[in-house]
């Protein structure tokens, strides 16, 4: 891949803006702050936050095992994702492509940066059509993206699709990790360095527990975040958020809640399987569950009747009459558990 024929030619030219904190981040305890124009009286939030968020990185690069080089942290996996729409796809003439069902976020971006929406819709077995999507690819196509594990049919994509796909297109291949922690395969981040086009996202919102606190992670080569750097704002994670999410990846609880998850997944699952209104239950390598019923509408208003809110996802492809269904605690579960037993059919 030639990154340079993939950048948009004003980012190419672009200089960042150059904050304080990025001009002298020296942190000793005898200076003097008189630089950033903040307000002097200390208050914890009164100075500006470490716009390289060096200390979150180096955890993070420690769980990972990824170089804090390899790292860009957002405001959301939601604005990572946009980074990659204004550094690499040009408004009005480049592309991407989506595989739906999948992540809606992918298309609204799409629309915002006025770049062309193909739409390549899985497979029966809800995976990627390759050769349906080398055969849309042009020469304006920037980015793939892959949703592994897939929101919202809950499954992986093969290795051997997203391998062709790397190796085979010329672009950007994202693929978009937020549930990893969930499932039994493997994360794609200790095959980085082998595809220089290839772009990791992940997110602290889900198995960290920290989706309050809005903050999305990006993997990709040093020159790939070299670009983003670039476009990124100076201070896009502020001081609380990166305190925060310091000491969650810190607490010991996190595989102990990871384990507990999973643990009720399946006791979903079981009790879904018994269920006289579900006509079909995918497999799930995530936090939740996609079912079909005989009505998704009427069953809906069924959970809702007895407070429970879930999801219908009917509108998107492939998902005609299915809910979603996040898995909640224990206490919440049992609720789950008790109601499946009592729905009526329509």
């Amino acid at each position: 891949m030639n990154l340079e024929n993939l950048v948009r030619n004003n980012i190419k030219s672009m200089k960042p803006y150059s904050s304080a904190r990025h001009e002298f981040n020296d942190v000793k305890d005898n200076l003097i702050f008189l630089d950033a124009n903040e307000n002097p009286f200390e208050n914890g939030m009164n100075r500006y936050p470490d716009p390289n968020q060096s200390v979150l990185k180096k955890i993070l690069s420690k769980i990972k095992n990824i170089d804090s080089k390899n790292i860009l942290i957002g405001n959301g996996s939601d604005e990572v994702l946009d980074l990659l729409f204004r550094a690499f796809c040009e408004p009005n003439i480049d592309n991407v492509i989506t595989l739906p069902p999948t992540y809606g976020m992918y298309g609204v971006l799409a629309n915002l940066n006025a770049i062309e929406n193909k739409k390549i819709i899985l497979d029966d077995c809800f995976q990627p059509n390759v050769s349906s999507i080398l055969n849309r690819v042009n020469k304006n196509s920037k980015i793939i993206f892959l949703c592994s594990p897939n929101n919202p049919t809950g499954n992986t994509f093969s290795d051997e699709s997203i391998y062709t796909l790397l190796k085979e297109f010329k672009g950007l291949v994202v693929i978009d990790e937020a549930y990893i922690e969930f499932s039994e395969k493997e994360s794609w981040l200790n095959r980085l360095s082998k595809f220089s086009n290839l772009v990791i996202v992940q997110t602290l919102s889900k198995a960290y527990g920290m989706a309050g606190l809005r903050l999305g992670l990006l993997y990709a080569s040093t020159e790939i975040i070299a670009v983003l750097e670039k476009i990124k704002p100076p201070y896009n994670i502020n001081i609380a958020s990166q305190n925060l999410a310091i000491e969650t990846l810190l607490s010991p609880k996190f595989e102990e809640r990871l384990s507990i998850i999973k643990s009720e997944r399946e006791k979903i699952m079981k009790a879904l399987v018994r269920c006289k209104i579900v006509t079909e239950i995918l497999p799930s390598e995530t936090n939740f569950i996609l079912f079909k019923v005989d009505n998704a509408a009427f069953q809906y208003n069924q959970f809702l009747e007895n407070g429970i809110v879930v999801r219908n996802r009917s509108s998107e492809s492939l998902c005609r009459n299915c809910l979603r269904i996040t898995i909640g605690t224990e206490k919440e579960n049992k609720k789950v558990i008790e109601l499946l037993k009592n729905l009526k059919n329509v």
